[in-house]
């Protein structure tokens, strides 16, 4: 039977519905989506850029408290609900990751909770 070990952290927002922040099994730990929420105030940074790092700083949080590290991380989703963010993604996204990257999707999507403007999550195996 796999080991399965639920992760929490008050370094990443709370969860705001019925999920967990992530879930370990075994070495592999799946990331729950983060929006741009500021883990204390739980209130959404204001505009594109900030929303796109306070993302990456809270998946960064709860990999962390799942004892990794973004380099851990081998496959990232995007959802983005205008596409003409892409190329800004890229540019924060490669400050928060090192090559070689993790495997990619990035999507279109007409609307994310608290009116978000990118959220991401991810799956992270790690060494053991």
């Amino acid at each position: 039977m796999a080991n399965k070990l639920i992760i929490q952290t008050p370094d990443a927002p709370a969860a705001i519905g019925t999920y967990s922040q992530a879930v370990r099994v075994d070495n592999t730990v799946y990331l729950s989506g983060q929006i741009g929420l500021d883990p204390i105030t739980m209130q959404m940074a204001e505009g594109t850029e900030a929303q796109i790092h306070r993302v990456f700083r809270n998946l960064r949080a709860v990999a962390t408290a799942a004892g990794g590290s973004m380099d851990d991380v081998v496959k990232i989703n995007i959802y983005l609900t205008d596409l003409s963010h892409f190329a800004k993604v890229n540019e924060i996204m490669a400050t928060y990751f090192h090559k070689p990257y993790p495997a990619r999707a990035a999507v279109g999507v007409a609307a994310l909770p608290r009116d978000a403007m990118v959220e991401a999550d991810g799956v992270m195996v790690l060494q053991d």
